[in-house]
């Protein structure tokens, strides 16, 4: 028969063991244990500082990259935009001091910055859309707006309306209309119908430039600065500071794509079309998972990327890229997969003074490829008839 000494000596026996296997735990397995843990954390502290120490190293050689190009900056760039008025047209979110210094840079080459465009986060709002295009449509007078969604039609028009047209075709006829008879009408695609005049040949309307940026300004889509209104020979995209957020914001994957970031391509495109060129600025976070210069070579974009701004090399590179482009050179320049160099190679020349020189300066929007360069498709936006 069981009784309470029997259940009494089987407690104390557990109770006995357990003792015994803590004593043998922390007596014969605890300096081994520590042991390992003290290696493992001194192969770690040492290779904390090494890094640190590597780190440290490279800092100091951009630093003084930096200044080297500091110093002869001035040589580089000098006369690469004689005459040459570049508009900055700018994300939500970009930075400040990168913008200040860029335009420190393009004025360095001679150039001139009548002023920057700066996009509100409405703008890019994807809940805007329908607004945006039915703003775009209202003014739209003077002017055929090209096929596709709401920010393709806005980015043309707002191109239009910043940048210098030598040859102004969103209101000429095409040429199966100027064959025709007198009563053609040369502007189908959004503006007001043409009348005639007393002789019988079409008034047609004239692009108010002006009543573009005001209306987009008092919808809350965006602020100009300076004097912009068709004084753009080439404009300048400014991405964000950090990649547009995705809109799957709960679960956001390595691979998802912001939506907004298709507002400010289509920008760029249309100022590509619009004029000499375009060139697409960020910094090394525009070209990370969702950054909007990393999309834009994913498109394989005819206009130019730069992914290097914010530091001063970057900086000389974004004007050498901008002066490529005015010469109708288009490339992708930095530090990301993909990139044809890390700045524009040949380097773009020094230009004579040709302000006051007759419209026809010789200048076409043409693209040809450099040493190294992707060939990219060269062909305009489609515009509807």
């Amino acid at each position: 028969m069981i009784d309470f000494r029997y259940h009494l000596v089987s407690i104390v026996a557990i109770f006995l063991a357990l003792t015994v296997g803590i004593v043998l735990g922390t007596t014969m397995l605890q300096d081994p244990l520590l042991n390992t843990l003290k290696a493992e954390t001194s192969d770690l502290r040492e290779q904390s500082e090494r890094l640190r120490t590597e780190k440290d190293v490279a800092n100091r050689l951009n630093a003084g990259g930096g200044e080297l190009i500091s110093a002869y900056a001035e040589d580089m760039l000098a006369d690469l935009l004689t005459d040459v008025d570049v508009v900055i047209l700018e994300s939500p979110g970009a930075d400040k001091s990168t913008r200040d210094e860029l335009i420190a840079r393009i004025e360095q080459a001679g150039g001139e910055v009548p002023g920057q465009v700066v996009f509100t986060d409405k703008y890019i709002d994807t809940g805007q859309t329908t607004f945006v295009d039915e703003l775009t449509e209202q003014l739209a007078e003077g002017m055929r707006l090209p096929k596709g969604g709401a920010y393709e039609k806005a980015g043309a028009e707002l191109a239009r309306a910043v940048l210098r047209h030598e040859q102004d075709d969103s209101t000429a006829n095409n040429e199966d209309d100027t064959a025709g008879s007198e009563g053609a009408s040369a502007n189908d695609g959004g503006g007001d119908a043409d009348t005639a005049d007393e002789t019988g040949e079409e008034a047609v309307s004239e692009f108010d430039a002006d009543a573009v940026l005001a209306g987009f300004s008092e919808a809350g889509l965006l602020t100009v600065q300076g004097n912009v209104v068709e004084q753009g020979d080439i404009a300048v995209v400014l991405a964000p500071a950090q990649p547009f957020p995705t809109e799957s914001r709960s679960s956001p994957k390595e691979h998802d794509t912001p939506t907004a970031n298709a507002a400010m391509l289509a920008l760029a495109r249309a100022a590509d079309d619009a004029a000499h060129g375009a060139v697409l600025v960020g910094g090394p976070t525009s070209i990370e998972p969702g950054g909007l210069v990393a999309q834009a070579r994913a498109q394989e974009a005819r206009y130019s990327t730069v992914d290097t701004a914010g530091s001063t090399s970057g900086n000389v590179v974004a004007a050498l890229a901008v002066a490529a482009a005015e010469a109708n050179r288009s490339g992708a320049y930095g530090i990301g997969e993909g990139v044809d160099g890390f700045l524009p190679d040949p380097l773009p020349e020094p230009k004579e003074n040709t302000k006051g020189n007759s419209e026809g300066s010789g200048k076409e929007h043409n693209r040809y490829e450099g040493t190294g360069k992707k060939k990219r498709d060269a062909t305009a936006s489609a515009y509807a008839s």
